[in-house]
């Protein structure tokens, strides 16, 4: 009797479900990867806006600290770098968005030269690209939450 090369519809099952386990174990170790990773690169955008916003004061000591990303961002085109496009940062974090969160900076109080700034940093959908809010302020110390800016802002913790 001539018997088959081949597997079975059983063998090919269980190699099936074995790779289906190994990957309900291995994709949430991913995810949670990723936001650590996003988690991490939050931080280091703030650490470069806190550096960004002292480097703008300095530069531009009329105007104070910068209200807004885009000040902080490139110049568009030839232009030289001014005051309101400082080409401090780079053009994905001035554009408010990088590595999943959503940044923005504030200026606190009134007058110019502005003398206080908030920047802060919100996962762009919690507990997927993060899982903490983040925030700084002139004093340069970063903070998180795990509820919200506001409340980083008043009662975050120190990094």
């Amino acid at each position: 009797m001539k018997r088959e090369k081949g597997f079975s519809l059983i063998e090919l099952l269980i190699v099936v479900a074995i790779i289906l386990i190994i990957a309900a174990i291995a994709i949430p170790n991913l995810l949670r990867s990723r936001i650590a990773a996003n988690e991490a690169s939050a931080v280091g955008s703030l650490r470069t806006l806190n550096v960004a916003e002292i480097t703008y004061n300095t530069s531009y000591p009329t105007v104070g600290f910068a209200c807004t990303l885009g000040a902080l961002g490139p110049p568009s085109g030839s232009t030289a770098a001014s005051s309101t496009n400082a080409g401090l940062i780079d053009s994905s974090l001035a554009g408010g968005s990088k590595s999943g969160y959503s940044f923005v900076v504030t200026c606190v109080g009134g007058g110019t030269p502005t003398v206080n700034y908030t920047s802060t940093a919100a996962p762009v959908s919690a507990g997927v690209t993060g899982q903490r809010y983040f925030c700084s302020d002139s004093s340069g110390v970063i903070k998180y939450d795990a509820t919200s800016t506001a409340n980083c802002l008043t009662n975050g913790n120190p990094i």
